[in-house]
């Protein structure tokens, strides 16, 4: 058995120097950089990251804007894939949006829109989204046209 497959990660807030291993784990999911770079320039702790032995495996961002917020970069790392970490992440994503007052969370997806329900999220119209979050780099630029649009609305927000 492998160490990845014995030892638990640690989960934890990103910090500023983990930029490059984000981007990295990233980039070989083939998921946009756009606006990484300004995420972690304001607030690195949008990243939750899962960590094995100093090395990021996995990944996952909450982009907030204003009242509601961005998922967005969830990427596990091959070899941790298939072990519940993204679903972890994803939990935690969606807890720390609830426990800051985010009245939704939305995301785009080209290859898991069969995923997400499982949290709560259902498929909606782009034109639904609010116009903070239309405005992100994600809607604008990064993800194209033909991305499903999720949401999940956030339990304690009318």
């Amino acid at each position: 058995m492998t160490a990845a497959a014995s030892a638990s990660p640690v989960f934890r807030a990103a910090r500023a120097e983990d930029r490059p291993a984000v981007e990295a784990l990233l980039t070989s999911h083939a998921l946009p950089l756009a606006g990484v770079p300004e995420m972690f320039a304001a607030d690195p702790s949008q990243f939750l990251l899962a960590e094995h032995e100093q090395d990021i495996v996995a990944v996952a961002g909450v982009e907030e804007c204003c009242a509601h917020a961005l998922l967005r970069s969830v990427a596990v790392r091959g070899d941790w894939q298939r072990r519940g970490l993204g679903h972890e992440l994803v939990a935690r994503a969606v807890a720390q949006a609830e426990s800051r007052g985010i009245a939704a969370l939305y995301l785009l997806t080209m290859t898991a829109e069969h995923y997400f329900p499982r949290f709560g999220f259902t498929r909606v119209a782009r034109d639904e989204v609010p116009a903070e979050v239309a405005a992100t780099v994600e809607f604008t630029s990064a993800c194209p046209a033909s991305a499903v649009t999720m949401r999940k609305t956030l339990q304690g927000v009318a």
